[in-house]
Order: structure tokens, then sequence, then C-alpha cells
């Protein structure tokens, strides 16, 4: 499973980098401006920066609605930098819109996936990944974690190439769960991340070998 990292802070991406374990980056337009970043020529600006940093898949996402809007959007971002993804609405337009770039060899992630018909939809269209909100679902009492199993099971189904991209973590166990039921891809928060290094039993048993060792000196 690959480990993308959901964040427009560089230190984090930096220190995710560092770990030796991250595929990739995912940013949206409410994280880039949590880091203060606002005008279309700093967020590119920015996403140059991530790809410097990550050798691996940048999802870039377009700011647009209307399916002519987003194909030069996408475009200029998909100039950026050969890692880049566009990441684009899972909207009517948007449909048309993974279909142009797949055609064009563009890669592409659809976001905003909330059912399995939409997942569907964006595999036939031929999107690279799909991003399904397991959070925001739980958040409405809803189980996202069966919507990922849904979607596993009809690309299983046709063979589709399309990649599971599991959004809206929130917890290490979100990231566990995922990778039990065969979600390609996780994109994750750093705590989150983080949070898969800890265990009480750990601590205490590397707390017992440091105290020994120190007897033995």
């Amino acid at each position: 499973m690959k480990f993308f990292i959901d964040t427009a802070n560089l230190e984090q991406i930096k220190e995710a980098q560092d770990l030796g374990i991250l595929d990739g980056v995912t940013t949206n337009p409410s994280l880039m401006a949590k880091e203060g970043i606002s005008g279309a020529e700093a967020i590119k600006q920015h996403y140059k920066i991530i790809c410097e940093i990550v050798d691996g898949d940048i999802s870039a996402e377009v700011l647009s609605t209307t399916y002519e809007e987003m194909i030069k959007e996408g475009e200029e971002l998909a100039a950026i930098h050969p890692n880049i993804v566009v990441k684009i609405p899972m909207i009517k337009d948007g449909v048309k819109a993974l279909k142009y770039f797949s055609e064009k060899g563009i890669k592409t992630n659809c976001t905003l996936i909330f059912s399995a018909g939409q997942a569907l939809l964006a595999a036939k269209a031929g999107a690279t990944y799909v991003s399904p909100f397991l959070g925001r679902l739980d958040d409405i009492s809803t189980d996202g974690l069966n919507l990922i199993e849904e979607i596993r099971t009809i690309y299983n189904n046709y063979m589709y190439d399309t990649e599971i991209l599991a959004a809206s973590i929130r917890s290490p166990m979100h990231i566990i769960n995922c990778a039990k039921i065969g979600a390609d891809v996780i994109t994750s928060p750093l705590p989150s991340i983080l949070g898969l290094l800890k265990h009480p039993l750990t601590d205490l048993g590397l707390a017992q070998f440091v105290a020994d060792a120190k007897k033995l000196g």
C-alpha cells in the first residue's frame, strides 16, 4: 500500500519523506489556505517545491467547476512537473475532464467520492486514482470503510486500473483497516502516520533493554 501525506506544510512533508516511507502528496485549497498560500502563481510555485522534495505523485487540485476551465487549469498544473496528478471533483463536467486527461496521458485523481457509483463512473472515465472520503462519511454515521470495500469489489470484478486512494483519514486504525480491505493508497495527516509507530509494549520493552544495557556497562 502506498503512503501519501495530506498536507501543504513543507516541514511535515520533509519529515514524512525522511521516514523513508512516503510515496506521494495530496493537497487541496483548504490545506493551501491553512499555510497562507493564495493566488495562482504562489500555489503553482508551492507545488513545484513539493515536487522537488518528494519523488512521487503529487495531487494538485483544480479550482474550477466547468469543463473548459478545468481543462485549461489542469493542463497548466500538469505542466509544472511530470509528477503532478490533476485533482478533479466528482461532478458531471469533472467526469468529462477525467476522460479528456486520460486520453492525453495526464494522471488524475477524482476527489470528493462518497458512493460506489461515483467511483465506478470515475474508473470508466479513466481516472488514475479515486479518493473516497472515509472520515467525512464516518462523521455522518455512515461506514466509510464499507464504501472502500464496495469499490474494491467493483474494481476487482472488472479489472479497472484505477487505484483506490483512501482520503480523510482520521486515525492510525483507519490506515490499518484500509490496508486490510485492500485500499491501494492512503493519504493521511502526519500524526496518523506517526501513530503507527506507537505501542506501549514497544516503549516498555525498549526502556527495559536500555536499563539492562546500562547494567552491562
